[in-house]
């Protein structure tokens, strides 16, 4: 790649994902997929146009942190409360259940215990990214089952984290556990009074310049992302925090519409990296199980999430289109599967294993969703929805 690289991977990247998008719009096939294998086509393995996936990868987790400030600006303190409270049992029972079976699929492929027991937490979650980006604005906002989704979602997402701290846990002193531990409580604390006493006022005062209102939302997103990240906390957790705090603001939902165009931007580096970093090589090696572990979770989450849904009383028509939604891997499963490869804890196979079921499981559900649900990329002008 030339000197000024990043310059020329985002003329790649974004010319690229047109020329791609264009074709999966003639293919009827949703757009993440086009994206991801554009990263695998232009990336290091492919024809090696891009030869530094971790510099657009850590470009792209920007993204990921708009999308949770985003999804924290539509959810008051109370209604999240309450949204938690009845979906804890439906996410815990799910979660340790999908668990179960990436590790029997892992012990059954001749994995150890330990990357066994990885590669089942690596199963226990759905992506948050595509489970949102699928939903329509008007069902993620205005409908019932927008609050669901985003609940489970959520209490996933922390779990994840969770984990990644327990993964990484090996290598961290007491002294950085116990600041993470006591961090997330802090951090809170920090964002409610801030936005109280210092955000609200601001923008109270100069609400009328929009270009002041999206920088100031902006800089308190990322700079409480920071924030999370100096107590030993995902940026994520920390955009989320951020954006839950700013909820209460009635300019809020103004803000959320600003910040969605440059969300999209970071998500499409963010879908690139994740085919630019994957081995090709390494397929070979993991290409059955990993296929195994895609379609087991697209069959089976399914179904456990719409038994366990309608016994918390939602009708069936509504908790089998939340279990198809929620059906593939998660991208916490990627970064969970980087720890625990950092840690010593897995292997490169066990590695490569998790990313290519976590694509596989992209792609295959990206493709049912669009075909049969309303979203925002449909093929069909019929279930195109915004």
């Amino acid at each position: 790649m030339e000197d000024n690289s990043l310059f020329f991977a985002t003329f790649l990247i974004f010319t690229g994902a047109a020329l791609f998008a264009t074709v999966a719009m003639f293919a009827r096939q949703a757009l993440p997929l086009a994206y991801i294998l554009l990263g695998v086509v232009a990336g290091p393995w492919g024809l090696g146009l891009v030869d530094d996936p971790e510099t657009i990868q850590d470009i792209a987790q920007i993204g990921i942190i708009f999308l949770l400030f985003l999804l924290g600006l539509n959810l008051k303190p109370q209604d999240l409360l309450h949204m938690f409270g009845k979906a804890s049992l439906v996410t815990l029972a799910s979660s340790m259940l999908f668990g179960l079976i990436g590790v029997a699929v892992a012990l059954a492929f001749g994995f150890g215990l330990v990357e066994a027991l990885v590669i089942g937490a690596a199963m226990m979650f759905s992506s948050t990214i595509i489970g949102l980006k699928l939903l329509p604005t008007t069902m993620l906002h205005h409908q019932h089952i927008g609050e669901i989704i985003i609940s489970i979602l959520l209490l996933q997402d922390l779990i994840a984290i969770l984990i990644l701290m327990l993964v990484q846990g090996g290598s961290l002193p007491i002294g950085e556990l116990m600041l993470a531990g006591l961090g997330l409580p802090l951090l809170a604390a920090v964002a409610f009074y801030g936005d109280r006493y210092v955000l609200f006022p601001l923008i109270a005062r100069f609400d009328t310049i929009q270009e002041y209102v999206f920088l100031l939302a902006i800089g308190w997103c990322l700079g409480f992302a920071e924030l999370a990240g100096m107590f030993g906390l995902s940026h994520e957790i920390g955009a989320f925090i951020a954006g839950v705090a700013m909820a209460t603001s009635p300019i809020a939902m103004f803000i959320a519409d600003s910040l969605r165009p440059l969300r999209d931007f970071f998500l499409v580096m963010f879908f690139f990296s994740l085919g630019a970093g994957f081995a090709l090589p390494a397929i070979g090696t993991v290409f059955w199980p990993a296929l195994l572990l895609a379609v087991l979770s697209l069959a089976v989450k399914p179904g456990v999430f719409r038994v366990l849904l309608v016994r918390t009383g939602e009708t069936e028509r509504r908790s089998r289109e939340v279990g198809v939604r929620l059906a593939q891997i998660s991208e916490f499963s990627l970064l969970i599967a980087l720890a625990a490869a950092g840690s010593g804890l897995i292997g490169e196979r066990a590695n490569y294993l998790i990313q290519l079921a976590v694509l596989l499981s992209f792609a295959l559900s990206s493709i049912y969703v669009v075909r049969r649900y309303p979203t925002p990329i449909a093929v069909s002008d019929s279930l195109r929805r915004d």
